[in-house]
């Protein structure tokens, strides 16, 4: 029995590490969820096949080369079908063009603001100002292409105006003040309304996204 445990531990783990590379997968992070998927498919048959002993090796073999075959037929199938791609992988969408964000996307992929400002502030944006185009990749990352502004400064730019920013803080998320963030600026509703409407921005419900800095102030988009 501990023999056959071994083999089929071994046998499983080969299996998932020869499919991935065989389909050039070298990190985790290139993933897709449908890739995800089918390593899950792979852990309930080994889970099935170690406690049940009337499933003998053979059994395992065959299931584990049944599974790779299939992983491998769709894979070649979505690569040469551009519409089996689509629907198994995904497609990049475009979130933000030219400074411009798409609500109805936005809320199409279920997304929180929040959610999307950690995942740019670990590409070092802190504010979606700085955006010019940004595209949500099939695996879940995004991409983003930044205003010449924030760009960092390579050899032979020179700027002698350079000062530190402060961090952003969401003060308006699809029309919802944030009042917790409003507090820990020291600022209140009023000072809200009042700066906004002085920007021209009456109407709050209509605001998708609101940040603002003390260095930088405010930056709003409206809802599309």
């Amino acid at each position: 029995m501990y023999l056959d445990i071994l083999l089929k531990l071994t046998i499983g783990l080969a299996a998932l590490l020869i499919v991935i590379r065989l389909l050039g997968k070298k990190e985790l992070a290139q993933l897709t969820p449908y890739d995800f998927i089918y390593t899950i498919v792979l852990g309930g048959i080994l889970e099935e096949s170690l406690f049940d002993e009337k499933v003998k090796i053979t059994h395992f073999l065959f299931a584990i080369a049944l599974w790779a075959i299939l992983i491998f037929i769709i894979e070649k199938a979505a690569k040469q079908w551009n519409p089996i791609r689509v629907l198994l992988k995904g497609e990049p969408v475009q979130l933000i063009s030219d400074g411009k964000l798409d609500m109805k996307k936005f809320n199409k992929h279920n997304l929180e603001m929040e959610q999307l400002r950690s995942a740019l502030r670990k590409q070092g944006v802190f504010s979606l100002r700085e955006i010019r185009d940004l595209f949500l990749e099939p695996g879940g990352d995004v991409t983003i292409n930044k205003y010449v502004d924030y760009e960092p400064i390579k050899n032979g730019d020179f700027q002698t105006n350079a000062r530190d920013q402060e961090p952003t803080v969401l003060l308006i998320d699809e029309g919802e003040v944030k009042d917790d963030m409003l507090n820990s600026i020291g600022k209140d509703r009023t000072w809200l309304v009042t700066k906004l409407s002085e920007q021209g921005y009456t109407q709050l419900q209509s605001i998708a996204y609101c940040d603002w800095s003390e260095t930088e102030g405010f930056f709003v988009r409206n809802n599309n």
